[in-house]
């Protein structure tokens, strides 16, 4: 079983592998799959910004291109260093994207600071009322 704080971790790891040019603002995340394997993301930035990818979607992305579709936990760090991180709530689009993958109901989301400053949400906390699949059925 995999621990909280190995996503924690490896959220804070992945923030070295983010190409951010024009921010400096540097995110990784460590997402979590129901049978226990962990795909990392960064986020990676582009000139003209929209085709910028958040660390959460490069995560997701990485993973559902693999196969998977059962997911459990993502931990996202963020901030321009690591003396100055802050808690790093992810963007609409990525809880959009969460919304087509994840129970509302048991998928967690972990919010790091550092190392030992994190809060731990449950996906329906931090977006309540999402759209998603079932709405259109």
């Amino acid at each position: 079983m995999v621990h909280i704080r190995e996503l924690v971790n490896l959220a804070i790891e992945s923030k070295k592998n983010a190409y951010t040019p024009y921010s400096n603002f540097k995110v990784g995340a460590a997402l979590l799959t129901k049978e226990g394997k962990i795909y990392t993301g960064c986020n990676i930035e582009s000139a003209s910004y929209s085709p910028t990818n958040c660390a959460e979607r490069t995560a997701f992305f990485k993973a559902v291109s693999e196969g998977e579709r059962n997911f459990e936990a993502i931990a996202i760090a963020g901030g321009y260093d690591d003396e100055n991180a802050d808690f790093c709530y992810p963007c609409g689009v990525c809880r959009q994207v969460m919304a087509e993958f994840c129970s509302s109901e048991t998928f967690k989301i972990i919010i790091v600071k550092d190392r030992d400053n994190y809060k731990e949400y449950l996906f329906k906390d931090i977006f309540p009322h999402s759209f998603g699949p079932s709405d259109l059925n």
